[in-house]
């Protein structure tokens, strides 16, 4: 096949008069072939997309491409840090000989630029807090991270089923603590016996025992007030989108956490936003990156919670980005939704390797320019087997694609740069001090204060039958407060924010929303 009519198909599959993401320039025959440009229509990326590679091979430069180019177009962008590297992009890259030669093999001018960037931390120690109350987090997601057993999940939904009907607002784990506590041992017990069912102190135990598991790790942090407004992540600056930087570099050894509560964010973003319908650039890109670690040992109501979110949410003009290794981390109710792929290079070494390999090129249109198996294995760094949805929503041809370079930073801001960016941020002053509003906690505490008063009353009213002394009977507040469960149960001044991805309880904050909502 010739150079030339691999140039003409090329053109002829990615020419858009939309606006669009350049991602670089087509390579046949080991050639980089300038004029044959590969773009991603800005209309298509709500059709969410996929970038996978192995390690090292230019999947965290690519998305960092994805990421200037759609801010610089005014499209805010969310994406978590996994090694806190991806700070850089607040600052101007810096030429060298290997971006001026990668420059000129696309035929581009390479300008060095800065993005505005907000960064936030789950542990708020790396940038601005953020936090979700435990009765928007939900049930599933909480039973996800917890790694809870079907009849424990279904404990943990009568907890919040009864919270629900009761006003019990559930902010942090000291109030799951209290509410569990006082369902299985306290006064709550009999009330919930008729309408919800028992709940055993066996599994009560077990469930308090994860939930103080996670509390020594530090994850708690992450449920509080103030709670994180999805409006925060819409923003621009100067009509630039501003680019949400999530830096979980500090807490890498609980990737659980991390991904559940990335998709409890954006299953918000899902229930708060209204319907766009088809527009020229969407209205938020959203990055996943280690998605793999969503799907692991994912019950199916997860899944299917998942599968749902992802399918709709794109009329609500948002577009998700799964980043990994491999396509077959991802499930393929998921997969068959992802309409852009950009596939890096796949080490094939092992039996297994080999089959992925082979699943994965089963995913791509067929191309008449390459042996796709061989050439998978064969690519450079900052190359990529590229496929998208042309503006009509049509697969376009299948490329080998030399990428563009980023121009911000791909190096980290040093110790000051970073601090400044924290420091001149109105975002982190807002979630910076933790609030400690009254919750189930204080309700229920409350609660069993007016049942004991009560209680003394009736003692004091009733005649006395005699003066010896006799061993004086537990109130209810003591029978609660000295059960093994509410031993364990501490009072802390964190408070929580988002979820929403499966409970139907309305959020608290009574905060007006403003800009597109």
């Amino acid at each position: 096949m010739s150079v030339e009519k691999f140039r003409e198909a090329i053109q002829k599959s990615y020419t858009t008069n939309l606006p669009s993401i350049y991602l670089g320039a087509g390579v046949y025959q080991n050639e980089i072939i300038a004029e044959a440009k590969v773009s991603l229509p800005m209309r298509m990326m709500n059709r969410h997309g996929l970038v996978t590679g192995a390690t090292g091979s230019g999947k965290t430069r690519t998305l960092q491409v994805l990421a200037e180019q759609l801010s610089a177009a005014g499209v805010p962008v969310f994406m978590p840090d996994m090694k806190g590297d991806l700070s850089g992009i607040a600052k101007e890259g810096v030429v060298n000989s290997k971006i001026t030669e990668r420059a000129q093999a696309l035929g581009v001018n390479y300008i060095p630029n800065s993005l505005p960037v907000e960064i936030y931390s789950l542990s708020g120690k790396l940038g601005a807090q953020m936090r979700a109350t435990v009765t928007e987090f939900g049930p599933a997601l909480l039973t996800k991270i917890l790694e809870l057993n079907d009849t424990q999940a279904g404990v943990l939904n009568i907890l919040f089923k009864y919270a629900d009907d009761k006003n019990l607002p559930i902010v942090d784990f000291n109030d799951l603590k209290k509410v569990l506590n006082y369902l299985t041992e306290g006064a709550g017990a009999a009330e919930i016996k008729s309408d919800y069912g028992k709940i055993s102190s066996a599994t009560a135990s077990t469930i308090l025992r994860k939930i103080v598991s996670l509390e020594q790790q530090g994850v708690d942090q992450i449920f509080g007030e103030t709670s994180f407004d999805i409006d925060d992540l819409f923003e621009k600056v100067d009509g630039r989108g501003v680019i949400s930087i999530l830096n979980v570099s500090d807490i890498q050894s609980q990737p659980a956490i991390f991904s559940t509560f990335m998709l409890a964010l954006l299953a918000e973003i899902y229930q708060q936003m209204p319907e766009a319908g088809d527009l020229d650039k969407p209205k938020l890109i959203f990055f996943l990156d280690e998605a793999h670690l969503l799907f692991k040992d994912a019950p199916k109501a997860f899944m299917d919670q998942i599968d749902q979110v992802i399918r709709l949410i794109r009329s609500k003009g948002v577009g998700v980005f799964f980043c990994t290794q491999l396509t077959q981390d991802i499930p393929a109710s998921v997969l068959a939704q992802l309409g852009n792929r950009i596939h890096h290079v796949i080490r094939a070494f092992t039996p297994n390797d080999v089959k992925a390999l082979k699943e994965t090129i089963k995913t791509f249109p067929k191309s008449e320019f390459y042996e796709m198996e061989q050439q998978f294995t064969q690519l450079g760094t900052g190359q990529a087997f590229i496929t998208v949805l042309n503006e009509k929503g049509i697969p376009t041809e299948t490329v080998v694609t030399h990428l563009l370079p980023p121009a911000s930073s791909m190096e980290p801001l040093s110790e000051q740069e970073y601090k400044n960016v924290l420091d001149n941020s109105e975002v982190y002053k807002k979630y910076k001090d933790a609030v400690d509003p009254q919750s189930a906690f204080e309700i229920l505490s409350e609660r069993i204060k007016q049942a004991e008063e009560e209680s003394e009353k009736e003692e004091e009213s009733k005649p006395k039958r005699s003066t010896t002394s006799r061993k004086q009977e537990k109130s209810t507040l003591e029978e609660v407060m000295t059960s093994p469960i509410a031993k364990q149960v501490g009072k802390e001044l964190v408070r929580g924010v988002f979820g929403m991805l499966f409970g139907s309880t309305p959020r608290r904050s009574s905060r007006k929303r403003g800009g597109i909502f």
